[in-house]
């Protein structure tokens, strides 16, 4: 898992100064505006919303369009549209199991654009349930590591209902029952520990080893995938050890 890990890191730092940054900027607003109608506008209250604003601010996205997703989302200010959750199942080249969850207002055009998107880069859809059984939903913290070891980070959180603290390089991913991800954040904020991102997410039980060559067109695939507008997260089980990703940097 630590090889997907690494991925996930090396991707999450490239995203801060990505070409794609408009349309990352409006992922991380919709994410705010969902929140708010689904939980109230109070982030006090409402920790989804508390964590979909931290996101957003740490991906540097401007205070007033936070704000105004807040308010379109609660109510407060009118023009929200009607978000929906659907989750896309498929597979990857070398038999890479896909989750593509959307967050949409036209269910049509979301299910075109992710066929699209995955006929065209070796991908295949498969039927509702025959992937997603392989992974389970977490609730997932990822910090910067900023001179802190394993056992700081476990010590803070391990009593919050911390399942693992897996290392990433130069960040730490703390994995929990989504139930636990409040308790987890609010342990790590009352230790002084600063974190990147707060979520649920969903994390393979298996995961399928790649060379390069695999590698490069999985990630190419998921990158078409992540470049749709309707496209809000895609989950895979790739396992990218350090030698292969050390390729990729070539």
């Amino acid at each position: 898992m630590s090889g997907h890990s690494k991925w996930a890191t090396t991707k999450h730092k490239k995203a801060a100064i990505d070409a794609k940054r408009g349309k990352l900027f409006a992922k991380l607003v919709k994410n705010v505006e969902v929140a708010a109608r689904t939980g109230g506008g109070d982030p006090t209250g409402n920790p989804t919303l508390y964590d979909a604003i931290q996101k957003a601010k740490k991906a540097s996205v401007p205070n007033d369009n936070i704000e105004r997703a807040r308010k379109r989302g609660s109510g407060e200010e009118a023009g929200g549209a009607d978000w929906q959750t659907i989750m896309y199942e498929g597979y990857g080249p070398n038999g890479v199991a896909l989750l593509i969850e959307c967050l949409t207002d036209n269910r049509n055009r979301a299910a075109g654009e992710v066929r699209t998107a995955m006929s065209r880069n070796g991908g295949n859809m498969a039927d509702a349930g025959s992937v997603a059984y392989m992974f389970s939903r977490k609730g997932v913290v990822v910090l910067e590591k900023h001179g802190l070891s394993e056992d700081d980070i476990l010590l803070a959180v391990l009593e919050a209902g911390a399942e693992e603290v897996n290392d990433l390089g130069e960040s730490f991913e703390i994995v929990s029952e989504p139930t636990d991800l409040v308790a987890v954040r609010t342990a790590l904020v009352e230790a002084g520990i600063d974190y990147d991102s707060a979520e649920p997410s969903f994390q393979p039980s298996m995961s399928v080893a790649v060379d390069a060559d695999a590698a490069r067109k999985v990630l190419r695939l998921i990158d078409a995938l992540e470049d749709c507008d309707d496209v809000q997260n895609v989950y895979s089980n790739i396992d990218i050890s350090d030698e292969v990703l050390a390729q990729l940097d070539e």
